[in-house]
């Protein structure tokens, strides 16, 4: 009776590793932050903050895009007038974040004209984003994320950034590769 006693105590006092792994994976605070029109990066950034059990916020602009807005193949529309002027920063809405609660970052976006939207800018330039880890991610139909990662990088030299990747593979590539990199970041 006492050897049980003492085994069931211990069980309380000494956690198993197991227990030690899960609260250290949940020590690291993640967000994934997404520009989505269509919700295809809305799908993605969903499958990537279930996967890694993040906080999921979605960057909003002030004026919501109509499909009229998004047009590529009209040179007056909303987006390719944003897109043509590098200083563009469309005015956001949405609840306020407080970047200091994490220590990690997605930022998801669809790329338009091989960049990311200029709101995806606003949002970084909003931010504090000194000692986080800020790791891209995209869609697209025919781009890469490679040229807009490098702009990125270009434009907020003093962030942390790892590399990204182009998740058109759907919400099982998007969790598989969010698990992988955030084993790697620890």
């Amino acid at each position: 009776m006492k050897n049980l006693l003492f085994i069931l105590m211990s069980l309380f006092i000494f956690p198993c590793p197991s227990s030690a792994q899960k609260q250290a994976q949940s020590d690291t605070k993640i967000l994934v932050a997404y520009f989505s029109c269509t919700g295809t990066t809305e799908n993605v950034a969903k499958a990537i903050a279930d996967a890694i059990s993040a906080q999921l916020y979605q960057i909003t602009p002030a004026t919501a895009y109509t499909s009229a807005d998004l047009n590529w193949q009209d040179s007056n529309s909303r987006s390719s007038v944003e897109m043509k002027d590098e200083n563009s920063r469309p005015e956001l809405a949405g609840e306020p974040l407080d970047i200091s609660n994490y220590d990690t970052v997605f930022i998801g976006y669809p790329i338009w004209w091989d960049l990311c939207p200029r709101a995806v800018n606003t949002f970084i330039e909003k931010y504090d984003f000194s000692g986080k880890t800020v790791i891209p991610f995209a869609t697209s139909g025919s781009s890469a994320i490679s040229n807009s990662a490098k702009q990125l990088q270009k434009l907020y030299p003093n962030i942390n950034w790892k590399e990204g990747k182009l998740l058109n593979g759907g919400a099982k590539q998007a969790a598989e590769w969010s698990k992988q990199i955030t084993e790697n970041i620890k």
